[in-house]
């Protein structure tokens, strides 16, 4: 009787361990993605001072996808914006 308990137990670690060992083996590819780095692309733009000529820069590159993450001034003069994607 006793060793049928051992023998039971065994099987039930065993088969424990398998269980977490492929979860595991399957989870590995998903956290190696989760891992990676992200890439960004970035357009900086020099537009007129004008308000009108910035809003139609601005809607252009959001309509595409585009995010504007600064405004830096150049000369003093015109304006920048930088986008990233």
């Amino acid at each position: 009787m006793l060793t049928i308990r051992i023998s039971v137990a065994w099987i039930i670690a065993a088969l424990s361990l398998g269980v977490i060992a492929l979860v595991f083996l399957i989870g590995q590819p998903f956290m190696a993605k989760a891992q990676e780095p992200k890439r960004f692309q970035y357009r900086i733009v020099e537009v007129l001072p004008d308000t009108q000529n910035m809003q139609t820069r601005l809607n252009e590159y959001g309509a595409s996808g585009w995010e504007l993450v600064a405004v830096p001034m150049g000369s003093m003069t015109e304006p920048r914006l930088i986008f990233k994607k």
